[in-house]
């Protein structure tokens, strides 16, 4: 057996099969676009046999076999990407365009059939039930090409009413609120939730679109409010109602004061603040911006009005009345937004955590991480009312988003230090590992900045390194979103700072990857790449692993026009490569790396300086030799 073609079949499959486990786990659809999302996630969980049978089997595939599978793995990303987004979006939205979204369910089951079309069924060793099976699907996905949901017009014509009309009829917005299951005042915070969502996440203007759906959504709740006031919740949950305070979503809070802005501004590099807070930070000679430390090209501060239409919104659906002023820019959040930290409310959501029903548990550990995320005040409490080991047994979860909900309360927990103890007593941390091997992408995501948090305790370092958690951050590293990569960075860059770990990270593989994001530029990594390999480069295995990578060229370069942290770390590891090694000195000799490092020894860092005085030594020394 080709052990490259093992390791591709294995590797695609394993994909597939994540990608079924994941589709196969999401919660019930309640969009007017269910009977589409049902149909297409029923047909995907058919295909999951193939997927078992042939990871078990010991027979090799064809690369033709090997692409049609890639090719299938990239349509059900996508199909998994559509699906979510039709379960988390905004009900309204859908309901208004429906047509476009049966456009994209159409285009998804076109993708899906191609990518069938293009595997050769009768060729692949599986059993005869599942080729039957599967061409079975096939075939429905064949059948189902081109064909749309026939259209609801009783419910177009009450959307059209509604819109139309200043104070639609009560039978009217009664059947809209059937309909678009928004029956509840918790049903329309969530639509109001998810509406913002969209809008903050849109390249795009929302414009007229958004101001209809802002428009249904106020009579709704108006409907709502006039026939069922109470019908948030059971009888047992409106005590706890009455103590919570309104989660304020993230993009509504100012990231220097973390307060609900009342006059959000744009600045240069696209981040919002606001306005009296950021005035301040420029005000005292500050040119970065607060939440990227990217350079500001200008000081011109850009009203948001889409964002603060959505929080004027915001506050009015949760009877919040908006700040009239912020005076003073402060780090801790007062007023009567959130309060300090809710017991009552905190000890009932952990007794959801241990409820059979598997979406009660999904919120309240979804709940939990935004208390946590909220104050230090609540993480106390949190951790103090018992949490931690609950949360820990949800991370075993087979439910993806109450999973992520669970290790992001984790991350959001252990910013407080004496939790980072608990929690690893808990025994979380080959749990977290788990996520991060097998985890949705947000899990896998946040999962590594947890572990990122705890190894800030030495002792940590070795029993996450022991757990195996580097090959998976280093999987993370090389598959993740942009994300994910920097999560997995700054976890590795932690971890290795204990020697043992350098060990781990080199013989899993890390210095390749490392070596491609540091000769692709523009690709966002070469900060974390040269950060990393100067930490790798003072162990011997380090050094030997990049040493024959031939990275000499990459890193001349890089001391030439790099940053000033870059050109420092790159003169470290050209040092540590150099040293003990006539071949390494020759080459960079040949290079020009004496100029470069010459500039650098008057110009850089304390650090780099240092560094390239010492290898300008060594270039001397072996000058001098080679001279004799």
């Amino acid at each position: 057996m080709n052990p490259e073609k093992d390791s591709d079949k294995m590797s695609v499959l394993s994909q597939l099969l994540a990608i079924v486990k994941e589709i196969s786990g999401l919660p019930e659809c309640r969009s007017t676009s269910k009977k589409m999302y049902y149909n297409l996630v029923r047909r995907i969980k058919l295909l999951s046999p193939l997927f078992e049978e042939l990871k078990d089997g010991e027979e090799e595939l064809e690369d033709s076999e090997i692409r049609g599978f890639e090719s299938l793995r990239v349509a059900l990303d996508s199909a998994k990407e559509l699906l979510k987004l039709v379960n988390e979006g905004s009900k309204l939205y859908q309901a208004l365009l429906r047509d476009k979204i049966a456009v994209k369910f159409s285009q998804m089951t076109d993708q899906i059939e191609a990518s069938l079309s293009s595997i050769p069924y009768d060729k692949l060793n599986v059993s005869e039930e599942v080729r039957e099976q599967i061409e079975l699907v096939h075939a429905q996905f064949k059948r189902a090409k081109g064909r749309m949901d026939s259209p609801d017009v009783q419910l177009d014509r009450d959307l059209e009413l509604a819109q139309r009309e200043k104070d639609p009829d009560h039978e009217t917005l009664k059947r809209l609120s059937e309909n678009l299951q928004l029956r509840t005042i918790n049903d329309m915070k969530k639509e109001s939730l998810a509406l913002h969502e969209m809008v903050v996440s849109s390249s795009v203007d929302p414009g007229d679109c958004f101001a209809k759906m802002s428009s249904l959504l106020r009579k709704l709740k108006d409907y709502v409010l006039t026939v069922n006031p109470e019908a948030d919740s059971s009888e047992g949950e409106k005590g706890l109602i009455k103590h919570r305070s309104p989660v304020i979503p993230d993009d509504f809070r100012c990231p220097i004061s973390l307060e609900l802005m009342r006059d959000p501004v744009i600045v240069s590099t696209g981040q919002t603040y606001e306005r009296s807070c950021i005035q301040k930070w420029l005000d005292a000679g500050h040119k970065t911006c607060p939440k990227t430390q990217l350079t500001l090209s200008h000081a011109a501060l850009t009203p948001n009005y889409v964002l603060k239409s959505l929080i004027s919104f915001w506050c009015e659906s949760n009877g919040i009345e908006l700040p009239k002023t912020q005076e003073n820019c402060r780090n801790k959040k007062t007023g009567k937004f959130v309060s300090d930290c809710d017991r009552p409310a905190i000890h009932a959501l952990l007794q959801k955590l241990v409820d059979r029903n598997p979406e009660v548990q999904r919120a309240a550990a979804g709940e939990l991480r935004l208390l946590a995320k909220r104050n230090a005040d609540n993480r106390v409490c949190i951790a103090e009312a018992g949490a931690i080991p609950r949360l820990v047994e949800l991370l075993s979860s087979t439910d993806p988003r109450t999973q992520e909900h669970a290790v992001t309360a984790l991350l959001n927990l252990s910013i407080n230090e004496a939790n980072k103890g608990s929690i690893v007593n808990s025994g979380a941390i080959p749990d977290i590992v788990d996520v991060l091997r097998i985890g949705s992408m947000e899990g896998r995501e946040n999962a590594a900045a947890t572990l990122f948090s705890l190894s800030v305790i030495d002792e940590n370092k070795v029993k996450i390194g022991a757990a195996g958690a580097i090959p998976a951050l280093i999987d993370l590293l090389c598959q993740g979103t942009p994300r994910g990569k920097k999560d997995a960075a700054t976890a590795i860059f932690n971890l290795a700072i204990y020697q043992g770990n350098k060990v781990r990270a080199v013989r899993a593989g890390i210095v390749a990857p490392l070596m491609r994001f540091l000769k692709d530029a523009g690709g966002g990594m070469v900060d974390e790449a040269l950060a990393i390999l100067a930490i790798l480069a003072s162990h011997q295995e380090g050094k030997l692993a990049i040493g024959q990578a031939e990275p000499l060229p990459v890193l001349v370069e890089v001391i030439k026009t790099g940053s000033p942290r870059n050109r420092e770390n790159a003169a470290a590891i050209l040092w540590s490569l150099c040293t003990g090694d006539e071949q390494h000195l020759k080459t960079a000799r040949e290079l020009g790396a004496e100029e470069a490092l010459k500039e650098l020894s008057e110009n850089g860092t304390d650090r780099a300086k240092r560094k390239a005085g010492n290898v300008l030594e060594l270039l001397q020394r072996f000058e001098v030799a080679v001279n004799s």
